[in-house]
């Protein structure tokens, strides 16, 4: 594994740990002020909606510029509006809508470095070890969501909000300092002519027209091979059924079903135990590099992960449940993550990822803000009130998932379990999807 590589992980694993920390001491900020589950829906799609309007736009940027330093540019970026953030705090000024304005911008910053170093990642370990590089990457994530609930809980508790926020400035300048002292290979441009267009049509091209004939360039070459094209789909499927429930409702579900005392101890437990599990997955995605096959890792892994660990949330009704639904879903993730970019950055040119991943992240994540959307108005408007011991499902469902607060966002994830399950099993009815490792060749022999 190089140096360069795990040089530039750790650093993007603390700023990763600090973010994580200002999400969970805002978002629970939030929700005490507002009590609403669209209010904390609503963060995750501001975030989210960015990323689907610009990503082909930056995987354009991110195949045109020096990767390094567009990581630097976004990580600064993002720090400086959290130092706008923390200035907001501290004259008592902040508001909702701050939160997502700052959600926006976020996700606009993200819709650069996530490309940006999943290609860069390319460059700096062999294709052998590209399952193991995601598995660390994908451990990063997890461990990032151990640390922070406790970590933020702690300092809410200890020393309020600002000084969460000052930690997660300091990380970002960790990130952006392991960045600054590392190099990255130089890569060669592809010629977009020969990509995209015929010699022909190159003449007299407008600055514009190329950038967008660049653009295309993404959208064509998935679109040409229907194996990357159908992992995509069930891919952009399966996020829509987690953001409804997992990355929508959940933090608004186990506050409710927690009562008014415990609820952050809940939830701190909770988003613990999902990052636990998620660094114990990507331990063993590391060590093991996932299945031969790795189409497997993705379409039986989230089949597992959405059946036992949906269904338990759904049927749960304590902490301890809540943490073994938590640990039984959050240790395939890993797996699901890494396999499935272990594919894409096999079968993708070095000098095209930037751009085919960007327009893979925008679809892949197309309907996140809408499950967002619909998992608040769900949970506030029809189910939960229906859940209530006097509401109008409480009787034929309430022997399942429990009746009164929280009961109507479990009804969800009873849902979630059995829709995203089918999801994922629905890719094995197509050869070009169970065969898309063999029938596709390596980004090696095609250079």
């Amino acid at each position: 594994m190089s140096k360069t590589f795990l040089t530039v992980w750790v650093g993007q694993f603390v700023s990763r740990i600090g973010t994580a920390m200002t999400r969970f001491a805002l978002l629970i900020w939030a929700y005490q002020l507002t009590g609403s589950a669209t209010t904390v829906a609503l963060l995750g799609f501001f975030s989210f909606l960015p990323i689907i309007l610009i990503s082909p736009i930056a995987g354009v940027w991110v195949d045109r510029l020096d990767r390094r330093k567009v990581m630097i540019w976004t990580d600064l970026g993002a720090g400086l509006m959290t130092i706008v953030m923390l200035l907001l705090v501290q004259i008592g000024q902040l508001q909702i809508w701050h939160l997502y304005l700052a959600e926006a911008l976020a996700g606009a910053f993200e819709a650069f470095q996530i490309p940006a170093y999943t290609a860069a990642s390319s460059t700096l370990v062999s294709k052998d070890h590209y399952a193991r590089a995601n598995g660390l990457r994908a451990m990063a994530d997890a461990g990032a969501q151990v640390i922070a609930p406790f970590a933020a809980g702690l300092l809410l508790l200890w020393l309020g909000i600002s000084s969460v926020m000052m930690i997660d400035i300091v990380t970002f300048l960790a990130a952006i300092g392991t960045l600054i002292f590392v190099r990255f290979p130089k890569m060669k441009r592809a010629d977009e002519g020969e990509t995209a267009v015929s010699t022909s049509s190159r003449q007299a091209v407008s600055p514009f027209a190329k950038f967008n004939q660049e653009i295309q360039v993404g959208f064509r070459f998935i679109w040409q091979r229907r194996g990357l094209l159908g992992l995509l789909l069930i891919f952009t499927g399966l996020n829509f059924f987690a953001s409804i429930t997992y990355l929508s409702i959940l933090p608004a579900m186990v506050l409710a079903r927690s009562g008014s005392s415990g609820g952050e101890l809940a939830l701190a437990s909770v988003q613990g135990t999902l990052g636990a599990a998620g660094v114990l997955g990507g331990l063993i995605m590391v060590a093991w590099g996932g299945t031969k096959r790795k189409v497997h890792g993705v379409l039986a892994g989230a089949a597992v992960s959405f059946l036992f660990g949906d269904l338990l949330f759904a049927i749960g009704q304590s902490l301890p449940i809540w943490l073994i639904a938590s640990a039984a879903s959050a240790i395939f993730i890993p797996i699901i993550l890494s396999s499935n970019q272990t594919i894409w950055q096999a079968k993708v040119p070095l000098e095209l990822q930037g751009r085919v991943f960007s327009v893979a992240a925008m679809v892949r994540q197309s309907l996140m803000p809408i499950g967002y959307l619909i998992g608040g108005v769900l949970a506030d408007q029809w189910l939960e009130p229906a859940m209530m011991p006097s509401g109008s499902l409480a009787l034929s469902l309430g022997w399942l998932v429990g009746t009164g607060s929280g009961s109507g966002m479990a009804l969800m994830f009873l849902a979630t379990a059995v829709l995203g399950c089918m999801m994922s099993l629905s890719g094995y009815l197509f050869p070009a999807i169970r065969h898309v490792e063999t029938d596709l060749p390596d980004h090696d022999f095609q250079n």
